[in-house]
């Protein structure tokens, strides 16, 4: 994949490059940094610059050593993981992303250091604290507090408000619910027992949250950004293009299966749309799309980027550890919805080039599958390796460092043949520096995330606040399923406005899943509702971060670019009331024969529904327009039309038989009826 902090990618095929409109690069650098607060870091040219180079060799090599030998307990690892994160992150991320990125004031240097020193006072003292665990002194809560305030300081900058507003009230919720009616009362805590809850123990900042992202999500992380060294980005888009470029409707095909891919290697939506969006929305434009719906093309495959598996934004390892489940087993559930998502999308797409009469990109600008394949296929190799051992059985450690060692091996065979043809090695010891940095600056993020998520979980444990909200949104319903699910919805996308993929699964897993388990829902599919709902906020109006991102490319109006993602992501808004009422479409409890009927008829629904959202179906609509005139047959559905077709999607993609019966006749009946008309209409 690019690396995340330069979108173009200068091995850009020829052909691609002759039929894209010239796109800066350093305004797509700066609109992720405007719009994605991950990418605002600074970037050190002087003497500076080593010493985070320095930090982050040291940061990574500690977790591989940490990861091989399996000597390090795990409070010190936890510990010293977020030590190294707190320096990097005050090193690197001014207060303001209005600040000089050149720059490195005294007082972020004095934090960072501050900061690791708090949990770097764990490892020093583990085995006395352990000793006085229940009996902490006075110090003890000192370094706590600051140690916590620094934790929110960090989390402002790089994660936002969202999350860091959400774990601030549930601080205040641990002192001031003694003095709360109703279910939200409780008995009521002392300052030491919250800072000592949410600081030294493991159910607090250094709880399965942070115990995932110092062992197998630092590993993934790093594979990803050594896939990104190799260029596996630009790949991806040359190979969709060479299926689907010359389609109708090509580029926007391409920006559809182009994000499904990037999904399975990329941690943000944001970072996402940008980096294929600067490819894929001009090629758009180009060819007569509109740049709201071009935008919205690729912001909302993008978003759905972090719904496909394996990575996820780290989210499944993150589900695999909260429920206790085998990672692979996170991967299989997310593989039909995910499939289910970018039909929705890649079904509307088509029809709206239809609608718009709009051709692919020429056969002989396009780049030729086999020979590419031939020349820069060995660039899968890393995902296959981990794909087949995740298969296989094998722990997520295990599959991560076996997909890290091919990757590494694949770039030293590279290398190799550069050197014997003459040429400048592709991969060398400063790309691996360049690597590790990538690695270390990556992980921050998702470490304060998680950080700032062991708070809201070891309040939720504290003080039993997770049954009780849940109960608060059963009560609210009725204790109707469904509406307790409509109530899940909305709650998680507005929790998941603005707030990175990893604190956007914490967030609403944690305040919202337990709601719809309580009324005997599956846990993974409770999650996966919570989590998909969590991340369509990204396109969902008013924050929609992917939707702006993509409507600056394409130059569009930003609320018009998210209405229309929306409705394109509309799948990602059926598709989970699908999997809570029949877990089988999560591979629970289900028969090949089973699974590939639901599959089918989902896939029918969608197509049905794309048809009524879009307004086109086949060039033509039948007499119900009342009109003998063929020219005013050619201008859509209309309205009963589009309901029909509604309706008939809808009825497929319930999960009961009867329901697909019925879908099923009614969309072969609308279909065939506007077969008939057309052929009357051609004659």
């Amino acid at each position: 994949m690019k690396d995340k902090n330069s979108p173009i990618d200068e091995t850009s095929s020829g052909a691609i490059e002759n039929i894209l409109p010239t796109t800066n690069e350093e305004e797509m650098k700066n609109l992720m940094k405007d719009l994605d607060r991950e990418q605002a870091y600074r970037e050190h040219k002087c003497w500076r610059q080593y010493i985070t180079v320095i930090i982050s060799v040291i940061f990574v090599g500690f977790q591989l050593y940490a990861t091989l030998s399996g000597m390090i307990t795990a409070q010190i690892l936890r510990a010293t993981h977020l030590a190294f994160v707190q320096l990097l992150a005050f090193l690197l991320f001014p207060a303001s992303k209005k600040m000089p990125k050149n720059t490195l004031p005294f007082y972020d240097v004095l934090l960072g250091l501050v900061g690791a020193s708090c949990w770097m006072y764990i490892v020093i003292n583990f085995e006395s604290l352990v000793r006085r665990s229940g009996n902490n002194t006075v110090l003890d809560v000192i370094i706590g507090i600051i140690g916590i305030l620094i934790l929110f300081e960090s989390c402002r900058r790089i994660v936002g408000f969202p999350i860091m507003i959400i774990a601030a009230v549930f601080v205040i919720y641990a002192f001031v619910g003694k003095y709360l009616p109703g279910f939200l009362h409780h008995r009521g805590y002392s300052l030491q027992r919250v800072v000592c809850h949410l600081f030294y123990n493991t159910e607090g900042i250094m709880g399965t949250p942070i115990g995932a992202c110092s062992t197998f999500i630092f590993l993934f992380i790093l594979f990803g950004a050594l896939l990104e060294k190799t260029g596996i980005g630009q790949f991806f888009i040359d190979v969709c293009n060479a299926i689907a470029g010359g389609a109708s409707g090509g580029p926007a095909k391409v920006a559809v299966l182009s994000s499904a891919l990037l999904g399975t290697v990329s941690g943000s939506s944001v970072s996402n749309t940008v980096g294929s969006g600067s490819f894929t929305i001009p090629m758009m434009k180009k060819l007569g799309y509109k740049g709201e719906f071009a935008g919205a093309v690729e912001a909302s495959a993008s978003t759905g980027g972090q719904l496909m598996p394996p990575i996820m934004g780290a989210a499944a390892f993150l589900m695999a550890e909260s429920l206790g489940l085998p990672y692979i087993t996170i991967v299989k559930a997310a593989i039909i919805p995910a499939i289910l998502y970018f039909t929705g999308i890649f079904i509307t797409v088509h029809l709206e080039a239809k609608k718009l009469g709009l051709k692919g990109l020429p056969k002989e600008e396009l780049p030729r599958f086999l020979p590419l394949f031939l020349s820069k296929g060995y660039m899968i190799l890393p995902l296959i390796v981990i794909i087949w051992f995740l298969c296989a059985g094998k722990t997520a450690v295990f599959a991560a460092l076996m997909g890290i060692v091919s990757c590494v091996l694949i770039g030293i065979v590279v290398s190799i043949v550069d050197l014997a043809k003459g040429r400048k090695p592709t991969f060398g010891a400063r790309d691996i520096i360049d690597v590790m940095c990538a690695a270390a600056r990556n992980i921050i993020s998702v470490a304060i995330a998680c950080g700032m998520a062991g708070i809201i979980i070891g309040i939720v444990t504290l003080t039993g606040l997770g049954l009780k909200l849940g109960a608060g949104l059963v009560s609210l319903a009725g204790g109707k399923l469904f509406l307790t699910l409509v109530f899940t919805m909305l709650a998680s996308i507005i929790l998941g406005m603005g707030a990175p993929t990893t604190a956007n699964y914490l967030i609403t897993s944690t305040i919202t899943a337990g709601a719809i388990i309580q009324l005997g829902v599956q846990p993974l599919a409770a999650h996966m509702f919570a989590f998909y709902f969590g991340i369509i906020a990204d396109v969902t109006p008013p924050v929609a971060l992917a939707a702006i991102a993509g409507a600056a490319i394409a130059k569009a109006k930003p609320m018009k670019t998210a209405v229309n993602a929306t409705k394109l992501a509309i799948g990602a808004f059926i598709i989970p009331y699908m999997f809570v009422y029949n877990p089988q479409l999560l591979m629970i409890d289900v028969t090949a024969g089973t699974l590939i009927f639901i599959l089918v008829t989902a896939l029918i629904g969608m197509f049905g529904i794309s048809v009524s959202l879009e307004g086109y179906g086949f060039g033509f609509t039948g007499i119900l327009h009342g009109s003998d005139k063929p020219k005013a047959l050619v201008n859509g559905l209309d309205i009963a039309e589009r309901v029909l077709f509604a309706i008939a999607g809808l009825l497929c993609v319930i999960p009961e038989t009867r329901s697909d019966i019925l879908g099923l006749s009614m969309m072969a009946v609308l279909i065939i009826y506007q077969l008939i008309v057309k052929k009357i209409i051609k004659r």
